[in-house]
């Protein structure tokens, strides 16, 4: 039977015989759907009858009831509404932490204005990266440009040494107070904006203050740390290293561990980077460090030799690297544009073979830049290292160093293996200005102006070669999809400038004689 389809200006009046057909189909389907519900009511009563009835009688009910422990809720999470005012230009609703980062941040009023969606985001993606010590440890201290300038035309001395040098830690307190010690949790996902004639409401999850509930004890579970250890035992040596290395002089101390020098044969120095596990907060981050190097030999990626596991402690031996690190350069030296071209050069072969094992390096910067004294450049610290494979062909966590993060991780959008070739342009910058974009700015404020600016501006772009500044604004393209791969970046026209890698030997000796 073919159906009747109505025209658009028709209507059941105008087919008498279907609107006949049709009403009468659904007051049958309207009666059978009341008397099948007068039914299920008749049977529902009588079940509940029986089962009422059999308590009344003193008699276990026939319905078998299975046993059900309901615990307290716990972790629980509530909706906070944070609105934006646009004729009084401020937020409503605003938690008391979040209003104390905001008043402290240095994001102006016309900027909250311009963009405050923008500005919660900030704030949210502060908070979670406040809580990861190994994101905001890795936060270089400001530098001072002023000194910087002096050195580089005086040569230098050790009376202001100390003031270019970077720590190695950075206390998020130098930037803001906290009104309480309690921490706001944000979900990654969770700022949404919606706005309605004046005021813009803006939803983000915050968790829930209140009184502790009572959670039931669980089984214990293998800890983390344990499988970390028992991970470690399959790829270290079980052996104390000052059996097989010598002549260890300590170079470096941090909280947790020293940095040595040693000697397994003569005249072919090691360095060798000493642990605590037991002081290590992100032992994961160690394993991953060791795999990532141990798979990726390369001559531009610091060369991993061995490992140790001895008393608790873990000794990870690698190529000794004598000229530092090119932040020791990019502060005390003006770099040429061969020079820059050289180091971009290097860098990105580094990178290309580690993206054509689907691994980003998600932490590229000058810190992490290794010379040698012949001018060598490798890339080094893999500890923020993410494999990517076919069912994960993008990254949304948070790692890295801020200053160096591309928009689309501070925006936490998915991203890929061209995050680093973002943070090769930052990088970039750091040989031309002496540090990266927004270091002197508020933590937070600088954030918001990754998210919101975009390219970052040069404060002297005439003095750039045109094909020097299309280099940058290839690697600070924006949009991820339009950003070119490290394979297509080696194929630029800047590289082709390079001058030979010796010819950064006199930069690193001159920041050698300054450090000394």
């Amino acid at each position: 039977m073919i159906g009747h389809t109505l025209l658009p200006n028709q209507s059941l009046k105008s087919h008498p015989s279907l609107a006949k057909s049709r009403t009468s189909k659904i007051y049958n389907s309207t009666q059978l759907m009341e008397q099948k519900s007068n039914d299920e009511k008749t049977l529902l009563k009588g079940v509940l009858d029986k089962f009422v009835g059999g308590f009344s009688q003193g008699n276990p009910p026939t319905v078998s009831m299975s046993t059900m422990d309901i615990s307290s809720p716990y972790n629980t999470r509530h909706v906070t509404h944070v609105g934006f005012d646009a004729t009084t230009g401020e937020f409503t609703g605003l938690p008391k932490e979040w209003h104390t980062l905001l008043k402290s941040s240095g994001i102006t009023q016309i900027e909250q204005e311009q963009n405050p969606q923008a500005v919660i985001n900030a704030i949210e993606f502060y908070q979670e990266s406040s809580r990861d010590d190994a994101v905001w440890q890795k936060i270089p201290n400001k530098r001072d440009s002023s000194a910087s300038s002096i050195l580089k035309n005086s040569g230098g001395g050790n009376a202001i040494t100390n003031s270019l040098r970077r720590l190695s830690k950075l206390k998020l307190s130098d930037y803001t107070k906290r009104a309480s010690s309690s921490s706001i949790t944000a979900s990654p996902r969770s700022s949404i904006i919606e706005k309605s004639n004046n005021t813009s409401e803006i939803s983000t999850s915050i968790p829930e203050e209140e009184t502790p509930v009572v959670k039931r004890r669980q089984a214990k579970q293998p800890s983390q740390s344990t499988d970390v250890v028992s991970q470690l035992k399959e790829i270290c040596i079980n052996k104390d290293p000052k059996e097989i290395y010598h002549n260890m002089v300590k170079i470096g101390q941090g909280a947790s561990g020293g940095v040595f020098i040693a000697h397994r044969q003569e005249n072919i120095p090691v360095a060798i980077k000493q642990m605590n596990l037991d002081q290590q907060p992100k032992k994961e981050l160690i394993i991953n460090e060791i795999l990532v190097m141990k798979k990726s030999q390369h001559p531009n990626i610091v060369n991993y030799l061995d490992s140790y596991l001895w008393k608790g402690d873990l000794w990870v031996v690698m190529e000794y690297m004598e000229g530092g690190s090119l932040t020791d350069v990019v502060t005390c030296n003006m770099m040429m544009e061969g020079q820059i071209a050289a180091v971009c050069q290097e860098v990105l072969r580094g990178l290309h073979h580690l993206h054509s094992k689907g691994v980003i390096h998600r932490d590229i910067k000058s810190d992490n830049i290794l010379l040698s004294m012949k001018g060598d450049i490798k890339l080094t610290d893999f500890g923020f290292c993410a494999q990517l494979n076919e069912n994960e062909a993008k990254r949304t966590t948070m790692v890295g160093t801020p200053y160096w993060m591309a928009p689309e991780v501070v925006t936490r959008k998915e991203y890929g293996a061209k995050v680093d070739i973002w943070s090769l342009g930052i990088l970039a910058i750091e040989m031309i200005e002496g540090e990266p974009p927004y270091l002197n700015e508020n933590p937070l404020r600088a954030l918001y102006l990754i998210a919101t600016n975009g390219t970052p501006k040069l404060q002297s772009p005439e003095s750039l070669s045109d094909v020097f500044k299309d280099f940058l604004s290839k690697c600070l393209e924006v949009d991820p999809e339009l950003r070119p791969s490290a394979e297509d970046m080696l194929k630029h026209p800047f590289l082709s400038l390079a001058d030979p890698l010796r010819s950064l030997s006199p930069l690193i000796r001159a920041a050698k004689e300054i450090e000394e």
